[in-house]
């Protein structure tokens, strides 16, 4: 079990384990062997893979929790070759940039103590000697937003611990913080003492360190920052530099852009810091032209990360995507689905996944409950109006008309859900007044019947006639009163009457078994109302909502 330690306001850190070495090149070098071993690509896919939790049963919850659920799409991350391909380009890149900056090599406290007189009193010159040669370590990825780029490196560098704590090495006392890998965005201006002040403020937030504080202030300039930059870096085993979004070079003004990428070539030659520019086609003219001379020699070369081809890759990606349905009618996923799906998306993983996620919204709130290819034409025509010029150029393949979309404008599917939630709260809302109304009718009128059956039993008739005269009264009726139906029961009764035999007449005051009036006569003898005594002979239904109704 891997041992941690809080550093005392930073971070929580590995303690250092260090490991046997395959390679001869990598044994004996502290910050080697203390990173993690070199995955093979079974590994790498079960480490950086990310399946979110599903359980079929919650098809049937509430479509409102539904919403949430299907969320966690956006926490799913199959691993393609291209991932594979990149991890293992880190794994080189940051064992070679420790091959010489070895801690136990003669030399290398000299230069971390001539550094460290540096910052204090910027007297001693840095120099660069054998135990920092430069192994010009770079690599650059390009490509659109949307791809995935930012999301691949985040799940490679989370294979590594960011920070270790070295205290012993093989009986020697070897006491050093290792940052492992930092990453960077680059200053939407394109400024290099924006990132260096970046810089020092995530190893501060790491190590509980003030060089923020220190090198921040304005009065400091760039030709004072980049050199407590190198020595920060070399103080703590800095393994790998990711710098993001470096596109934003491109608005640098007074050839910024140069000035900024010396300022990486000068890491990478001075102290063989491995450096990874990330950034989308628009940065790719200014990387290729100014940066080629630092990354020559190199090995790793640069990576162009275009969109998916539908092709294994794709299939791959779809058919996991596809297990994560929340609607209660899902569907196999079939040729034309996956095919209508890749056109809408033009193989941009970021656009597909949100497709997906959008159309099963939709099936929700609309109620249809299962997925279609008109469904995702439907939701992808009305939401990624301002992507669809970038994703017709991409369809026909006019590089000319491709070239004016610098960047995948982000889809915002948060609007996209809190509209589709907003109509399912107020359809279920009329759903509940609907319910809630005809309840209150249902309660009225049978209000409306028991209190007409009293008042005719009290007239002296008798039970059965006077339900069934009601029933007659009120079949088909809307809305009644009482007066009304009794009224209009007494004229049909009076009207059966006449055709009556003058035999009936001979039962006439005589009591019948079970005959309400009887009832009603002893319950007031009790001081009982007559809907009371009904009630308890279950003549007529109680109340639910009005135990203590009485009948005047």
């Amino acid at each position: 079990m891997t041992n941690k330690v809080l550093i005392p306001n930073g971070c929580e850190a590995v303690v250092a384990e260090y490991r046997d070495q395959d390679v001869v090149d990598y044994r004996f070098n502290p910050f080697i062997e203390a990173l993690p071993p070199i995955l093979s690509q079974e590994e790498v896919i079960d480490h950086l893979a990310v399946y979110p939790p599903f359980d079929p049963t919650e098809r049937q919850l509430d479509t409102h929790i539904r919403f949430h659920l299907v969320q966690r799409l956006f926490q799913y991350f199959q691993p393609l070759s291209v991932h594979l391909d990149l991890e293992s380009r880190i794994s080189r890149l940051i064992r070679q940039g420790y091959l010489y900056r070895n801690a136990i090599q003669p030399g290398f406290l000299e230069q971390i103590d001539g550094g460290q007189e540096w910052m204090r009193n910027r007297t001693v010159e840095l120099s660069r000697n054998q135990a920092f040669r430069s192994t010009q370590s770079a690599l650059t990825i390009i490509g659109p937003s949307g791809l995935g780029k930012s999301t691949a490196i985040n799940r490679i560098l989370s294979l590594y611990p960011q920070v270790i704590v070295h205290s012993e090495y093989k009986g020697t006392p070897f006491s050093a913080y290792q940052i492992t890998w930092l990453k960077l965005d680059c200053p939407h201006d394109g400024s290099i003492k924006g990132l260096t002040i970046d810089f020092f403020r995530n190893v501060d937030l790491l190590l509980g360190t003030r060089y923020y504080r220190q090198y921040g202030s304005a009065r400091y300039p760039i030709s004072a920052l980049q050199p407590a930059m190198s020595q920060i870096s070399r103080t703590y085993g800095l393994g790998l530099l990711v710098i993001d979004e470096i596109q934003h070079l491109s608005t640098a003004k007074s050839q910024g852009a140069e000035k900024m990428l010396n300022y990486f070539v000068t890491l990478v030659n001075t102290i063989g810091i491995p450096v990874v520019l990330i950034g989308t086609n628009n940065a790719a003219g200014v990387l290729q032209s100014q940066f080629r001379q630092a990354r020559r020699g190199s090995g790793q070369g640069d990576m162009i990360w275009e969109r998916l081809n539908q092709d294994a890759s794709w299939d791959l990606l779809i058919e996991g995507l596809w297990d994560y349905q929340w609607v209660q009618k899902p569907v196999p996923l079939t040729p034309e689905l996956s095919a209508e799906l890749y056109d809408l998306s033009q193989g941009i993983v970021d656009i597909a996944v949100k497709i997906f996620v959008m159309a099963q919204i939709r099936a929700m709130s609309s109620g249809k409950e299962t997925l279609s290819a008109s469904l995702f034409r439907q939701v992808a025509n009305e939401q990624l109006r301002l992507v669809q010029p970038m994703l017709s150029s991409l369809r026909s393949g006019d590089i000319r008309e491709l070239a004016k979309y610098e960047d995948i404008q982000p889809i915002d599917i948060g609007s996209f859900i809190e509209r589709e939630s907003s109509s399912i709260r107020v359809s279920e809302k009329i759903k509940e007044l609907q319910v809630v109304m005809k309840k209150q009718v249902e309660r009225q009128a049978m209000n409306v019947e028991e209190e007409s059956i009293i008042k005719l039993v009290e007239l002296e008739i008798p039970p059965a006639t006077a339900k069934r005269l009601v029933k007659k009264v009120m079949e088909g009726k809307g809305t009644v009163t009482v007066p009304s139906v009794v009224k209009t029961a007494l004229a049909l009764h009076a009207q059966s009457a006449s055709d009556k035999t003058d035999g009936r007449s001979d039962l006439k005051g005589q009591a019948v078994q079970g005959d309400i009036r009887v009832f009603v006569a002893e319950g007031k003898k009790s001081g009982k109302s007559a809907y009371e005594v009904l009630k308890e002979h279950g003549i007529i239904k109680p109340t639910s909502d009005d135990p203590l109704f009485v009948v005047g």
